[in-house]
């Protein structure tokens, strides 16, 4: 037996630094089967208080001296806790101490392949294998919260709950920033995406339709006419595929993401599509577009908008934006940027234009291997409740922020002096609107001034075009598949043809290069790819409509 145990220990150590098949976390790595995975709720202990559907448990829970190790699949987050005046509170209400651990894939999937895991988990991918075997490694949040926090369903969206829920009926983990059907209808969610032109610009160049390729162009030479200093367009910086000329564009066009059968729609060989990205090459050749945009990282283009140095862009995220824009702006008042009708279809398509769906951004979990499961998930109802949203966006009542008959939330004057004198002492003191492992953005919408005045013309002139495209969600194929790694060299051969189609000589070369991308995604297992998507399309929308409300 000793013998079997040392051989044990060794396979675990070597397991550990195949970090590809570790991250199937909890499935059986190197043949192991990790003790966590048996682990049911019904075999834990009962709660140490009285659970209610009416009352969250953390408010009744008296339990002292409470510790929770949380690992964030993130260098970048903020690993203090209980030293500002956000998580003290959280410290205070809770009974808890809280350490957080953070990391790249690499620790994370060393923690699988240990088998010894943090007691709560956040990653930041919803296509990962840590997420689809979620079941394998950590607690149905519906059978703990029914154990320990019947308050917890009333704090949840139906929506997102069935969105995550696995084939065994059960959802394992719950996100930030996931926005349901009722969130786009009630106006929670903002337009992130525009056409802008400079107010002197606009006003300079006299009537001009930018709506149509053949009108586009012409303003683009007016502009360069009247001012010769100025880029004419810009865009945001090209970063694998995620510059506002790829899924952006085609969004503002209307272009489909399903055939009519709902099945994957390439919406990069649209007709549509490829006029405007056309037309954006005889603006380069006519010297409207800058080669520095195709080199330009994020810093670059924020010091362009900050400059003013565009005439016109067609920008995404503007809200991530949103700082240089308005600096630019309250410089100059009569010249700030502002949306205005531009770029749109050939066909008469009305703009998609989309924010984050239901699949949200950071996916928090609780491991088998928890040491206070009850404690966690009063974690995620005091996070998700209406109490925990304003006490980590907005503070306390009366001392940082006041609400209006109607709802709306503003800064006290003495919050608000810090928020605009003094960055550090509001990050590291208040620490307000960080803490935002299980945030909404129902709640800054509450607060007129979560985005700055240059960006909110923009994002309400984008307002009545924006939709959801929860079909699309997470279509990509499996990681660690075949499919998989041929779905990513296609990736990165779209993110080099699309500069090199805006670049190219000719309408012959420009046609040449797409036809070439077809080529390649033939030669890289295109079909078995959208094989994949039209199986994952059809099971988002049997998800999307089994959590409608019933009428």
């Amino acid at each position: 037996m000793a013998r079997k145990t040392i051989a044990c220990k060794r396979l675990r150590a070597l397991c550990a630094t195949v970090t590809a098949l570790a991250a199937l976390g909890g499935m059986s790595a190197c043949g192991i089967d990790n003790s966590y995975t048996s682990n049911t709720v019904a075999q834990l202990p009962a709660p140490a208080y009285k659970p209610s559907a009416d009352e969250p448990a953390w408010k009744t829970d008296d339990r002292k001296d409470n510790k929770l190790l949380w690992y964030v699949n993130a260098d970048w987050w903020n690993k203090s806790f209980g030293k500002d005046m956000i998580t003290s509170q959280i410290k205070k209400d809770l009974n808890l101490d809280i350490e957080f651990v953070t990391g790249d894939d690499s620790k994370l999937n060393t923690y699988f392949a240990g088998g010894d895991l943090p007691d709560l988990v956040t990653v930041l991918d919803a296509n990962s294998r840590v997420v689809k075997a979620a079941k394998n490694w950590a607690y149905p949040l519906d059978d703990l919260a029914d154990k320990y926090d019947p308050y917890f369903h009333k704090v949840t969206a139906k929506q997102t709950l069935d969105w995550y829920r696995q084939d065994d009926g059960k959802t394992y983990g719950y996100p930030s920033y996931s926005n349901t059907e009722e969130d786009y209808k009630d106006g929670t969610v903002h337009a992130s995406s525009g056409f802008v032109i400079r107010k002197d610009v606009l006003a300079a160049i006299g009537r001009q339709d930018f709506t149509t390729p053949e009108g586009f162009l012409a303003g683009m030479k007016a502009i360069k006419e009247k001012f010769p200093d100025l880029i004419p367009f810009g865009f945001n910086e090209f970063n694998g595929t995620n510059s506002s000329l790829d899924v952006t564009l085609q969004n503002m066009l209307g272009v489909p993401t399903t055939s009519a059968v709902h099945r994957f729609y390439d919406r990069r060989s649209d007709k549509d599509y490829l006029t405007w990205l056309d037309t954006f090459r005889q603006l380069h050749a006519a010297g409207g577009i800058s080669d520095d945009s195709f080199a330009d990282d994020g810093d670059a283009f924020n010091e362009k908008i900050q400059s003013g140095k565009y005439a016109s862009m067609f920008i995404a995220s503007v809200v991530n934006h949103g700082l240089w824009l308005q600096t630019w702006a309250s410089a100059n008042p009569d010249k700030q940027y502002i949306a205005i009708d531009g770029v749109r279809s050939t066909q008469g398509r009305k703009p998609t234009l989309t924010d984050a769906g239901l699949s949200g951004w950071t996916i928090n979990f609780i491991s088998k291997g928890c040491r206070n499961p009850s404690k966690a998930i009063q974690v995620f109802t005091y996070l998700l409740s209406d109490y925990g949203q304003m006490l980590v966006n907005y503070g306390f009542e009366g001392k940082t922020y006041t609400r209006d008959p109607d709802g709306t939330v503003r800064w006290t004057p003495e919050a608000n002096k810090v928020r605009l004198s003094d960055s550090k002492k509001w990050q590291n003191e208040y620490r307000m609107a960080e803490f935002v492992l299980f945030g909404h953005d129902r709640y800054k919408a509450l607060n007129p001034e979560s985005f700055t005045d240059a960006v909110r013309q923009i994002q309400s002139f984008g307002q009545p075009w924006l939709t959801t495209q929860y079909e699309i969600e997470n279509i990509a194929p499996d990681q660690g598949t075949l499919q998989a790694r041929s779905n990513s060299a296609i990736e990165t051969k779209w993110s080099t043809i699309l500069v090199s189609l805006i670049r190219s000589g000719s309408e012959e070369d420009f046609r040449q290069l797409v036809d070439q991308y077809h080529r390649f995604q033939k030669d890289n297992r295109i079909d078995e790819i959208n094989a994949i998507r039209d199986g994952k399309i059809a099971a988002n929308l049997e998800r999307v409509k089994g959590s409608l409300p019933k009428d």
